[in-house]
Formats: structure tokens, C-alpha cells, sequence
């Protein structure tokens, strides 16, 4: 079995960070995210990839090859980005005869047992119970259990149940049908060709769908929310740092992740920080925050901040949010 990861977006919600970084290789709780998804699917034993790149795709692909030398990937670009299921169409040539695949969206964190979706004879769509569901693509079941609709975005929602951006087709080639007929078709909904009317097209020719409802879904589009899911993950056991060394005259407050090579003097870190490679921090106080690698805070104090790598930042108390390659000096 292939997973097929889309990552071509050009993440425009957490601007000023993704001018430079790709949203994928932005770190959460000591990993990208692109890690957290790469690892989940090894893990249960899948060693094929394909990645849909674009948008900054290259730093992307640079990444992956040096961070996961062992897995069989192939890069495919998407040059214009018209929605998921053509980014799936993007990639026909690579997915080949491939009969089932893992399809996963590169910008989420989900917790869920992928066993359970290997265990599934049919294919299933990964879910989430939501409050409003109309930002969403939406499931809609029937008696038999079975997935007799789903919509992207409906107006009026029959249901609050919301795709995560998590799939297992067992028959690809079906879906490269209907997203075919669908593109040919000019077939669009909310202007883009969604997997939603694909998945639907499938339904209708007799593919059987279940859903697997997940754990919990981070959707890591807003600094709000990417803050949300660093915190939520350092509180769970095994991803703070342990061990760190002595630094020097200074506090850390448990769970953070700090990155090798940091500097950090008479400062207080924590709770709910992560601190990328080689950042220097001095006479600071830093909560609630993620830190690129390789930067520089100074007298700072700083709370539900996010500040991109190579950013240096001195005398200053405020909320920020610093895309990389920035130098400020407020002193």
C-alpha cells in the first residue's frame, strides 16, 4: 500500500512564516508536521510515499530525503493548485496500477490507530465530530452503517461529522476515474475539484465506505491553533525533552521541547515552549510559545508567540508573530 500526502499549499493563514518555510516543516512539540505524519505511517509498516509538492516544494523534498533516507518516496509538483483531488490527479502517473492507498492532507496532526483503518476491509474515511461542520467536508451515513454521502461544505449540514483530511481507498483506480470525469467535466465545487465529490462519484458506482472516527484532528492552519496542538502534545508522555542539560542561571518549566545546541542564561522557559536547534535565549521569559532554530531573544518576554528561525528579537514584551529571516530591535 502508497500514502499519498498532498503538501503543495502555500498555508497563506500562517503568514508571515510560510513566505519562507513551507507549513509542513513548521515544528510542533519538537517535530514538523510532516514528521508526525511520516512516522505514523511507518510505523504501521506503509514504506511507499508519494508527495504532491509546490509551494516552496523543493525545502520540502530537501527535508525529507535527508531526515528519511529509508522510505521509497516519489515527488510530484503540482503546479496549479486546484484542489485535493487534483492534487491526487497530479499524481496518476506515480500511483501507476496501485490498487489501495493511504491518502493523508500534509498540514494535519491526527491521532488515530491506523491499524484500525488496515483492519477495515472496506475504505474508510477518517472523521470528527465538530460544532459547525459548514467549513468542512461532511459524512453523512446510512442504516447499514455504510457512508451513503458526503459534501464539501454543505450549507445546510446533515451532520456534524467532518472528514479530517484522512482516507484509505481500496480502489484507486476508481478514484482516478471519477476525478477524471469530474475534471474533464469542469465539475467544481466551491471553485476547486475537492476528493469530496470524487469519494461521492465512487459511492454512487456501488464503493463501499466506512468511517473511523479519530481521536483528535489539528488542523495546523492558524498560529492560534498550532499553538493549541503544541501544547496539547508536550502534555502527552513522550514528547517533552527529558534530560536536558544544565543551562545557565535559569528556569525551565516542564513540558517543553528544546532543540541541541541552544544557549540559555539567566532566563525562564515554560510551560508549553518549543525551541528549535541552536537558538540563544538570554534574560527572557518565554510561555506558551514555539521558537524557530538557529534564533536570537534578548530581554524578551513572550507568550502565545510564534517566531520563525534565523528571527532575533531584543528588549520587548508582546505577543508575536515573526516569520523567519526577521531581525527586530525594540530596545
Amino acid at each position: 500500500m502508497k500514502a499519498i500526502i498532498p503538501v503543495a499549499g502555500a498555508g497563506t493563514r500562517l503568514r508571515p512564516h510560510t513566505y519562507t518555510q513551507p507549513k509542513p516543516l513548521i515544528p510542533v512539540a519538537g517535530k514538523t508536521i510532516i514528521s508526525y505524519i511520516i512516522e505514523q505511517l511507518t510505523d504501521v509498516g506503509i514504506n511507499e510515499f508519494i508527495f504532491v509538492i509546490g509551494y516552496l516544494g523543493e525545502k520540502i523534498k530537501l527535508y525529507i530525503e535527508k531526515e528519511y533516507p529509508q522510505i521509497q518516496k516519489q515527488f510530484v509538483s503540482q503546479e496549479s493548485r486546484e484542489g485535493s483531488a487534483h492534487a491526487i490527479w497530479t499524481a496518476r502517473d506515480a500511483i501507476g496500477d496501485t490498487k489501495e492507498a493511504f491518502i493523508v492532507f500534509g498540514d494535519t496532526i491526527i491521532d488515530v490507530d491506523l491499524n484500525i483503518f488496515l483492519e477495515e476491509e472496506h475504505s474508510c474515511l477518517g472523521t470528527k465530530k465538530v460544532n459547525d461542520p459548514r467549513e468542512f467536508g461532511v459524512v453523512e451515513l446510512g442504516k447499514d452503517g455504510f457512508v451513503k454521502k458526503v459534501v464539501e461544505k454543505p450549507n445546510i449540514p446533515k451532520s456534524n461529522m467532518a472528514l479530517v483530511g484522512l482516507y484509505k481507498i481500496k480502489n484507486v483506480q476508481l478514484l482516478l476515474s471519477e476525478i477524471a470525469k469530474n475534471i474533464n467535466n469542469e465539475q467544481r465545487s466551491h471553485g476547486e475539484f475537492h476528493l469530496t465529490d470524487a469519494i461521492m462519484g465512487m459511492i454512487e458506482n456501488g464503493a463501499k465506505f466506512k468511517t473511523v472516527n479519530v481521536n483528535n484532528w489539528f488542523d495546523c492552519g492558524k498560529k492560534e491553533i498550532l499553538l493549541e496542538t503544541n501544547a496539547m502534545l508536550l502534555d502527552k508522555e513522550g514528547y517533552a525533552s527529558s534530560n536536558l542539560p544544565p543551562f545557565d542561571n535559569s528556569i525551565i518549566i516542564h513540558p517543553v521541547s528544546i532543540g541541541p545546541n541552544c544557549t540559555i542564561k539567566n532566563s525562564i522557559v515554560g510551560p508549553h515552549v518549543t525551541i528549535g536547534n541552536n537558538t540563544i535565549i538570554n534574560r527572557s521569559v518565554v510561555k506558551e510559545s514555539i521558537i524557530g532554530s538557529y534564533a536570537s531573544i534578548d530581554e524578551v518576554v513572550l507568550k502565545n508567540s510564534l517566531v520563525g528561525s534565523d528571527a532575533a528579537i531584543k528588549g520587548l514584551s508582546q505577543s508575536l508573530n515573526i516569520g523567519d529571516n526577521t531581525e527586530i530591535d525594540f530596545s
